[in-house]
């Protein structure tokens, strides 16, 4: 079994910064891509950013600049600077996890936190 825990997540007025974490425990093998999603009420979920297992990152255009994902061994962060009412949301952490060798990948994702920015 594998587990994804997220943490970090608060209230910030517009301007400011938060670092999101993201812990995968459980069976591991090996980790793959790793990501943040966010889902804002009423919309749908959607990409932030992503990194890949060397390190190769992948951001959504309304992040870039301001957000940085990056990762350590089972744990992936996200530094998020000049946050903006527009980026309150529940960002949930994703991850393609592989429990054995023998065994294909498989996705997970996190219970969410919360993100609120004020103006």
């Amino acid at each position: 079994q594998v587990q994804l825990v997220e943490s970090g997540g608060g209230l910030v007025q517009a301007g400011g910064s938060l670092r999101l974490s993201c812990a995968v425990s459980g069976t591991i093998f090996s980790i793959n891509v790793m990501g943040w999603y966010r889902q804002a009420p009423g919309k749908q979920r959607e990409l932030v950013a992503t990194i890949t297992s060397i390190d190769s990152t992948n951001y959504a255009d309304f992040v870039k600049g301001r957000f940085t994902i990056s990762r350590d061994k089972n744990t992936v962060y996200l530094q998020m600077n000049t946050l903006k009412p527009e980026d309150t949301a529940v960002y949930y952490c994703n991850a393609d996890v592989r429990s054995r060798s023998y065994l294909s990948t498989k996705n997970y994702w996190g219970q969410g936190t919360q993100v609120t920015v004020s103006s």
